[in-house]
C-alpha cells in the first residue's frame, strides 16, 4: 500500500488525504464516510494532524533568526552572533544651576547619584536622575556651578547580590524591565570596592580586567554576567555586588523643558547642603529616549553588526553602527573623506536624520562622536556633520476638460494632494534620495480624470541661515548641476540685508561668457528690475552646482524663519541626493495652476484660443 504525499497540511486538505487512504483499504472500499458517525473520527484525526503540524512548523521558524516570532527566542539566536539588543534609553537633558554656600568654606560640592530633577511633559511629571556623582567646585563669592549637567529621565533603583559558588549556576539578574542598560553600573565590594565596567565583547581582555557583561533574558529583563578568571576577573567568593540602574519610560520622557531640583548636595565633610541652590535653567531639552529595541530592529541590525564584528573599517560600517548607539535615527550617511574635492584622509564624515526633529543638538553629535570611538580603528576619525537638506519645488500648470470638472478649486486641491503623498514616499525623505520627474508628472495626471495634461517645472532649493552681524562665508552644495540660462538669474533668493548697503537685497547668477562657471551678484529690486549693487558676492559652479559666497556681514533676512532661500534650477528634472544630502519636496513651496483646456472640451478645436505654458523658468522674475 503507498503512503499519501502530505504537502498540503491545511484542515480540509489533511481530512480528504485520510478519507483517501482508507478508500484504498479494500474494508472500506464501498463505505460512506460523509453519511455515518465515522466522519467524526476523521474529523477528530485531521484537527489532531493539523495541530501537530502548526506546533512543528511554528517549532522550526523559532530556530532562526529571519522566522522566529517571540522575542525570546529572536533575543537568544542574536546572542549567538554575540548580539545584545539595544536596551530601553532614557531621554536625556542638559540643565545648569549653582550653589550660594554663604559662609560655609567647602571647596567641593558633591550631587549625589540618583533621583535630581523632576520634569514636566504634556502634564505630566517625570523623574529624571544620574548614574554617577557629579563634582563641582567653589568659585567667585564661594558659588559652586553646576555646568551643562547631562540628567536622564527615570528612577534610580540599587540591587545588591553576593556571590557564593556553592550555589551551581547562580545568576545575577536585575528585578526591573525598561532598563537602560547605558545606566548600570557595578561594584564589587570584597576587601576593597572595585568598578567594573561594561564590555560589548571581549576583545584585548585578560584575566585581570574588571568587566560585566549584559544579556537580555525573559520578560525584558536584564543579567549581569562576571568573568571566569580566563576572561575577565572572577570575583572572590562571598563579595557584595552592588549594582545600580536606571528604570526609564523610554519615548515618553522626550521634550521635557522645566525642571524642579530634588537632588542631594554634600560638602566636603558630606554635610547635606540645603540651602542656596538657584533655579535650573535648560540648555537642552529631554529627547534622544527611545523604548526597547523591537524584534523587527533586532534582526536587521544584528547579521550586519556581526559582519562588521563591532568594528568600524569601511563608510557601510558606520550606517550599521549608528542605529546601534543612537536609537532615535531616521536615516544616515557616511562617506569617507577620501571622496571629497580635495580629499580629507583618515576622516569619515556622517550625517543623520533624527526622527524627532531635524537636526541633532551639538551635545547629542558629541555624544555620538564619543561612543563611535570603540568601534573606529586607529587612524580613522569619524566626523558627525549637520544635515543638509535639499528641497524640491515643483511649478506644475494643469490642463482639464471643462466637461469632466467645473471645480478648479477641488482640482488644484487633488493635485496638491497627489504631490504630498509622493513627498512622504520612500522615493525621497532620505539620504540618495530621488526625485523622479516622469513619476511626478504621471501622478499629477492621474490626479484627476479632468486632467488632460501638465507642464511642470522644477527647482531646487538650499537655505542659509546666516550669522547674523558677523563676517563669515557660506557654501550651498546642491550635488546637481544647474542649468545655466545665457540671461543668468537662473539662482534666485529670498530677501536679506548686508551692513554697508541700504535695503532688501537679493541674491543672483551672471554666467561667465565661454565657460562653466558665473559669479554671484547682489541686487536691488526698482521698477521690478534688478540693479546690481555688488558685482563680485560670489562664484558659481553650474556643472558641480555650487554657490559660493565671498566674505559678506549679514545683518537680516526677509522669512520670518531667519533663513535665506537660494533657489536654483538643476540641469535634469530628475534631482539626485548625493553624499550628505538628504532630499524633501517642498510642498509649500510649490504652485499649481490650472487652465482650460478647450482642444479636448470642443470649445476651440482649431486651437487658436489654447494657452501654452513654457517648460523654462521665466527670466522676468528675478527673486525667489
Amino acid at each position: 500500500m503507498s503512503f499519501n504525499q502530505f504537502t498540503n497540511l491545511d484542515f480540509q486538505s489533511l481530512r480528504a488525504q485520510i478519507k483517501d487512504y482508507l478508500r484504498v483499504n479494500s474494508d472500506f472500499a464501498d463505505f460512506d464516510f460523509e453519511g455515518s458517525n465515522f466522519s467524526t473520527l476523521i474529523d477528530l484525526l485531521a484537527y489532531n494532524s493539523y495541530i501537530t503540524a502548526y506546533n512543528t512548523n511554528m517549532a522550526v521558524n523559532e530556530c532562526f533568526l529571519d522566522s522566529a516570532t517571540l522575542r525570546e527566542n529572536v533575543v537568544s539566536l542574536a546572542r549567538n552572533i554575540g548580539y545584545v539588543p539595544r536596551s530601553a534609553r532614557s531621554a536625556q537633558a542638559v540643565v545648569n544651576f549653582s550653589v550660594d554656600l554663604g559662609t560655609n568654606d567647602t571647596k567641593i560640592v558633591t550631587l549625589k547619584a540618583g533621583q535630581v530633577a523632576l520634569g514636566v511633559q504634556q502634564g505630566s511629571n517625570y523623574i529624571f536622575s544620574i548614574p554617577d556623582d557629579f563634582v563641582a567646585t567653589t568659585g567667585v563669592n564661594n558659588i559652586a556651578a553646576f555646568d551643562n549637567l547631562r540628567i536622564y529621565e527615570g528612577i534610580y533603583l540599587q540591587k545588591t547580590f553576593q556571590i557564593d559558588y556553592s550555589q551551581p549556576n547562580q545568576r545575577y539578574v536585575l528585578p526591573n524591565a525598561n532598563i537602560d542598560a547605558t545606566s548600570i553600573r557595578v561594584t564589587v565590594t570584597s576587601t576593597t570596592n572595585e568598578i567594573y565596567s561594561l564590555y560589548n565583547n571581549i576583545l584585548q581582555v585578560d584575566s585581570t580586567s574588571k568587566l560585566f557583561l549584559i544579556q537580555e533574558i525573559e520578560d525584558e529583563k536584564y543579567e549581569i554576567l562576571f568573568g571566569d578568571g580566563i576572561i575577565g576577573k572572577k570575583p572572590p567568593a562571598g563579595s557584595i555586588v552592588t549594582v545600580t540602574y536606571i528604570v526609564t519610560n523610554g519615548k515618553l520622557g522626550n521634550g521635557a523643558r522645566n525642571f524642579s531640583f530634588v537632588g542631594i548636595l554634600r560638602d566636603d565633610t558630606d554635610a547635606t547642603i540645603t540651602s542656596g541652590m538657584s533655579v535650573l535653567t535648560t540648555s537642552q531639552k529631554s529627547e534622544n529616549g527611545d523604548n526597547i529595541e523591537d524584534i523587527s530592529t533586532i534582526k536587521y541590525l544584528a547579521p550586519r553588526i556581526y559582519s562588521s564584528q563591532y568594528r568600524a573599517v569601511t563608510a557601510n560600517d558606520y550606517t550599521g553602527i549608528i542605529p546601534f548607539v543612537y536609537p532615535n535615527v531616521d536615516s544616515v550617511t557616511a562617506y569617507g573623506g577620501e571622496e571629497l574635492e580635495p580629499p580629507e584622509y583618515g576622516k569619515v564624515f556622517i550625517s543623520i536624520k533624527p526622527k524627532d526633529g531635524s537636526f541633532l543638538s551639538q551635545i547629542t553629535k558629541d555624544d555620538i562622536s564619543r561612543q563611535l570611538k570603540q568601534y573606529s580603528i586607529a587612524g580613522i576619525k569619524p566626523e558627525i556633520i549637520d544635515l543638509k537638506y535639499l528641497y524640491v519645488e515643483v511649478d506644475t500648470t494643469v490642463y482639464y476638460n471643462t466637461n469632466a470638472t467645473s471645480e478648479v478649486s477641488e482640482l488644484i486641491t487633488s493635485v496638491t494632494k497627489t504631490l504630498t503623498t509622493y513627498s512622504q514616499s520612500s522615493d525621497i525623505n532620505s539620504f540618495g534620495g530621488r526625485f523622479k520627474y516622469s513619476k511626478v508628472i504621471g501622478l499629477i495626471d492621474d490626479s484627476s480624470r479632468g486632467i488632460t495634461s501638465n507642464i511642470t517645472r522644477v527647482k531646487m532649493r538650499r537655505d542659509i541661515l546666516p550669522e547674523l552681524n558677523t563676517f563669515a562665508t557660506y557654501e550651498l552644495c546642491y550635488g546637481n548641476g544647474f542649468y545655466d540660462q545665457p540671461n543668468g538669474y537662473g539662482i534666485r533668493s529670498t530677501g536679506f540685508t548686508v551692513s554697508g548697503i541700504d535695503g532688501t537685497l537679493y541674491m543672483g547668477d551672471i554666467p561667465t561668457s565661454g565657460t562653466t562657471v558665473g559669479k554671484i551678484v547682489f541686487f536691488k529690486l526698482v521698477n521690478n528690475l534688478p540693479l546690481v549693487v555688488k558685482n563680485d558676492a560670489g562664484t558659481v559652479d553650474y556643472i558641480h552646482g555650487e554657490i559660493n559666497l565671498d566674505v559678506v556681514n549679514i545683518t537680516g533676512a526677509s522669512l520670518a524663519s531667519g533663513v535665506i532661500e537660494v533657489e536654483a534650477i538643476p540641469d535634469s528634472n530628475d534631482v539626485i541626493a548625493l553624499k550628505d544630502l538628504y532630499l524633501q519636496l517642498s510642498v509649500p513651496n510649490s504652485t499649481v495652476n490650472a487652465l482650460p483646456d478647450v482642444i479636448s472640451s470642443g470649445e476651440n478645436t482649431s486651437a487658436t484660443a489654447y494657452v501654452k505654458t513654457s517648460s523654462y523658468a521665466s527670466e522676468t522674475i528675478y527673486t525667489r
